[in-house]
């Protein structure tokens, strides 16, 4: 009998507390949060160098295209890169014209619905080869579960957490 008392005790004490997953509603909230295909989600920019050792991280909303969010995240590199290599998806003329500006070189192959259809010259592109670096950080730094999945509801401590990530790639390859 006493045994069947403290185990209901136990029992009623799990109802009592205020846990973490009683305060949330199964939702993705708070900035830099925006809805996607998938549902919501945050997008993670990265500029890397030649070897893939990242120079900046910047988190926005997922719903932002990554062209419009590409100058942003290259204005914020403390070193100005010569040239940006990038998938298709950053193949824009504005782009393109606001890089060449700066004096960057934008890397990229054009998309196949592009309206103007410019000639491309295959040697500029050899270089889109060396991409799988930036990948690669990016392997790197969904390793830890914190960066993978956005536990955090401010934007500010989720992009700590990435830049945290990023301080051990850079500990790992220096040491």
């Amino acid at each position: 009998m006493l045994l069947h008392r403290i185990y209901a005790i136990e029992e009623d004490r799990h109802y009592r507390m205020l846990y973490r997953w009683h305060l949330r509603k199964c939702q993705k909230r708070g900035a830099c949060v925006g809805p996607t295909k998938k549902g919501k989600g945050t997008k993670i920019m990265a500029v890397t160098d030649a070897v893939g050792i990242p120079l900046t991280v910047r988190a926005f909303s997922a719903s932002t295209h990554e062209v419009k969010l590409a100058d942003r995240t290259i204005r914020s590199c403390a070193i100005k890169p010569k040239r940006v290599i990038a998938d298709r998806a950053y193949d824009s003329d504005k782009l393109r014209r606001t890089l060449k500006k700066r004096g960057i070189q934008l890397v990229c192959p054009h998309r196949s619905n592009r309206k103007r259809q410019v000639h491309q010259d295959g040697r500029e592109l050899r270089r889109y080869k060396r991409r799988w670096k930036v990948e690669r950080l990016f392997a790197w730094l969904f390793n830890s579960r914190r960066t993978f999945v956005r536990y955090e509801y401010h934007a500010d401590l989720f992009l700590g957490m990435v830049q945290l990530a990023c301080v051990m790639i850079i500990l790992k390859s220096y040491f």
